[in-house]
């Protein structure tokens, strides 16, 4: 046995750690429902303008990305996106919802969404604060 320095990861290896780290899971919790979803905003020349990117895992919706660009940033989509996520979760039966943000981010607009802060992790990245926001028991 050895151990290899930090390097970038081949796809195989990527792949049994994944199928470890899933097995282990499973054994631990139990099987759940699993799923990547996304949104986007598209012009009329399907020119992508914002978008969403988040996970359905173990009865939580995570938001891992959302994008507006500046153009339409004061329009509302931003909170239409959010909306449509989270009622496609709700649609699954899942009701909390959590996600990240940093201070030059949009703290103000998820707190507005309703998310509240559970947690902070000062200087990430140097400089600035992550905020961990959850929304728990949506209907």
């Amino acid at each position: 046995m050895r151990l290899t320095p930090p390097q970038t990861p081949q796809s195989d290896d990527l792949d049994a750690l994944r199928a470890g780290l899933s097995g282990y899971n499973l054994a631990m919790a139990g099987a759940h429902q699993r799923e990547q979803i996304a949104s986007f905003i598209k012009d009329e020349e399907g020119k992508v303008l914002g978008g969403i990117l988040a996970d359905i895992k173990w009865g939580w919706l995570h938001v891992d990305w959302l994008w507006i660009d500046e153009r339409i940033r004061k329009d509302g989509w931003g909170a239409r996106l959010l909306d449509a996520m989270e009622q496609y979760a709700q649609n699954q039966g899942i009701t909390n919802f959590h996600l990240e943000t940093t201070s030059f981010q949009a703290l103000p607009f998820y707190q507005k969404q309703g998310y509240s802060v559970f947690g902070e992790l000062p200087d990430m990245p140097p400089g600035h604060v992550s905020y961990f926001l959850k929304k728990q028991g949506c209907q």
